[in-house]
């Protein structure tokens, strides 16, 4: 495959294929990281950039690491941490991944929907996907509602009343299929000395509060209550060795400590309830960071991750696992302000969270550059200095890994798959297919 001068792939491959077995060359990001870096460098040459590429060996290892992590759990792929329906797809061709962890109403439908691929084949929908979050958006709601299969197919996200009101206001009952829907259950830690410590999510956190939800779903019209949803984001999203602090990671993880312990007991006693309300088909829970300890619940039939097949740099703060950098995206240099310094055209591609240095991309290849203390990754331009820039032309790369894997995404139309040194398959992003959810 070649480019055409534009940034434009000039031909796709067929479906891409993420079962196959990790290489047993070893792990070249480990190895040489700048020989894996200039490989993926070299083999997108003829691509303009900016430029968003994966090498294929490492996916496949993320893969399959993943795998080995649930230990024969289901995973839920979290769309989120993808936002590449060819690749959502990829994911769940591979016995082990099943289903999917959408993160909005009208996304959900797209992918439930049966249709064409971005090569104009017949694409069945997924068969399940479940939103993670909450909607008022009226107008999606009221178009799955109005798709018998895809409602079918789709299960809402709940944590209160109101929600269900919400929903009837979009469509009422008489007008529409009975609607599949999920309770989010507050995972969270209640700390006595830091108080919550985790996402703030829902609401619902006691087996009263869980059981009074669940009763007013079964005497509601147009609604069935088929599972929950647990997401421990003090433990799936924090790694023990980002708090650099002396004895910091220690602290960490005795607080992760607690909070499963905590929690695993809190959410067998909610579901003992609930179970007398709802036939639950599913209880849903963890992350790519919670992986082993959601797969030794009993309690969990599915586990969400998505992440871990990108491996961005959030997950180099993990003692338990290290994916493959697996994803990178490319920027061209064009200035040189100093002897020392280079600057690349745009950049600004910042992972969502509380803003600070953990959020900024971090540059990768060329060794030796780092971002400078008052630009950052600029909007339209992020200057890197370091010794390595002397030797940088105007017109070359800067490889850099991004804190987050799913948010790259919004930047590019299309993932470079790279492949023993060439690419190997070129695929649209939710963005290449015109998608743009949040």
């Amino acid at each position: 495959m070649t480019g055409n001068g534009t940034g434009e792939p000039t031909a796709r491959t067929g479906a891409l294929d993420l079962a196959a077995a990790p290489s047993p060359l070893g792990r070249e990001w480990e190895i040489d990281p700048s020989a894996y870096w200039a490989t993926i460098d070299a083999a997108t040459q003829a691509l303009d950039a900016p430029i968003l590429a994966a090498d294929l060996d490492a996916l496949h290892y993320n893969v399959a690491d993943m795998l080995r992590r649930a230990a024969g759990k289901p995973i839920r792929v979290a769309s989120k941490s993808i936002r590449s329906r060819p690749v959502l797809d990829a994911l769940l061709r591979v016995p082990g991944y099943a289903g999917v962890l959408a993160y909005d109403v009208a996304e959900a439908h797209w992918l439930a929907a049966d249709g064409v691929d971005h090569e104009g084949a017949a694409r069945p929908g997924c068969t399940d996907v479940v939103v993670a979050y909450p909607s008022a958006d009226l107008a999606a709601i009221a178009a799955l509602a109005a798709d018998p299969v895809a409602a079918l197919r789709v299960t809402l996200m709940i944590d209160d009343a109101e929600q269900l009101d919400l929903i009837d206001a979009a469509v009422p009952p008489s007008r529409r299929p009975e609607l599949r829907v999920c309770i989010d259950i507050d995972a969270s830690y209640h700390a006595p000395a830091l108080g919550a410590i985790g996402a703030r999510r829902s609401p619902v956190r006691t087996r009263a509060e869980a059981s009074a939800l669940a009763a007013t779903v079964a005497g509601r019209r147009g609604f069935r209550l088929v599972g929950v949803l647990t997401y421990d984001a003090q433990i799936a999203g924090v790694g023990d060795l980002s708090i650099r602090r002396p004895g910091a990671g220690t602290l960490l993880r005795a607080m992760q400590r607690a909070s499963w312990d905590e929690l695993v007991t809190r959410r067998r006693e909610i579901l003992t309830d609930l179970r007398r309300i709802a036939d639950l088909e599913f209880v849903n829970g963890g992350g790519t960071g919670s992986l082993e300890r959601n797969a030794e619940d009993p309690n969990i039939t599915d586990i969400a991750a998505g992440s871990g097949l990108f491996g961005p740099h959030l997950f180099d703060g993990y003692s338990h696992f290290r994916p493959a950098p697996a994803m990178g995206f490319g920027l061209a240099v064009v200035r040189r302000p100093a002897p020392d310094t280079v600057t690349c055209h745009g950049g600004g591609w910042i992972a969502s969270g509380a803003a600070g240095a953990d959020r900024l991309p971090r540059p990768v290849w060329p060794e030796g550059l780092k971002l400078t203390g008052r630009e950052g990754a600029g909007e339209v331009q992020t200057p890197l200095t370091g010794e390595r820039a002397e030797r940088i032309s105007l017109g070359d790369r800067i490889w850099f890994r991004h804190t987050k894997a799913g948010e790259p995404a919004e930047h590019s139309d299309h993932l470079v798959v790279v492949s023993d040194g060439a690419v190997h398959a070129t695929v649209p992003t939710y963005r290449g297919e015109g998608k743009c959810f949040l």
